[in-house]
């Protein structure tokens, strides 16, 4: 079994020393560094580029850079999500962001963890669980999304929240670690005012 086939498998496997990983994570750190360096007004060069990174970009879906990822092609981004700057995704297992996502800058999605112990760790073996960000979620500033989390759709994750558990649909995250503040409703709508 290979490597990325243990990670998806969610076996240990070697992240620091096999030479497909290695080879894929630099092929992966050449697009980016382009894509980092390609000036806005280059729009269509900069979504081609996505688009041979990613797994799947839906249509309308905007990242700023700088954007930093681990592969890329464990990320799935659904249709006019939008990811400000520095985001950083590492994405050993699949990431996959719903339609209509908003995500702050700073924000970290980490699906990457490493044993406990250090005989493991020394040897350059690290975990990999998905996380699942539903449709319609907002992420705030600086928050990060740990391993194996699955973040419920109509969501909002409050600035510098830590998740490490699921959050339920149309809940109110905040905190470290994030605990859910309240259930969204239909009070909500009424408490901004549209033109």
């Amino acid at each position: 079994m290979k490597e990325m086939e243990k990670a998806a498998a969610g076996f240990l496997y070697d992240a620091n020393f096999d030479a497909e990983v290695v080879g894929q994570r630099n092929a992966a750190k050449d697009i980016l560094f382009e894509f980092n360096h390609t000036p806005p007004r280059q729009a269509e060069k900069r979504k081609e580029l996505l688009q041979s990174l990613l797994g799947q970009v839906g249509n309308g879906v905007i990242i700023e850079a700088p954007f930093h990822c681990d592969y890329g092609f464990n990320i799935e981004i659904g249709a006019n999500s939008f990811l400000n700057v520095n985001c950083v995704i590492l994405d050993g297992a699949k990431v996959a962001i719903g339609s209509n996502v908003f995500i702050a800058p700073a924000v970290g999605i980490h699906t990457a963890g490493h044993p406990l112990d250090s005989e493991r760790r020394d040897q350059g073996l690290e975990y990999a669980f998905p996380v699942t960000i539903e449709d319609s979620v907002w992420i705030g500033a600086g928050a990060q999304i740990m391993p194996g989390v699955t973040i419920g759709r109509g969501s909002v994750i409050g600035a510098g929240a830590i998740v490490n558990r699921d959050i339920p649909p149309f809940s109110v995250a905040v905190g470290n670690p994030a605990r859910i503040l309240r259930t969204i409703t239909e009070k909500d709508r009424e408490k901004y005012r549209t033109a």
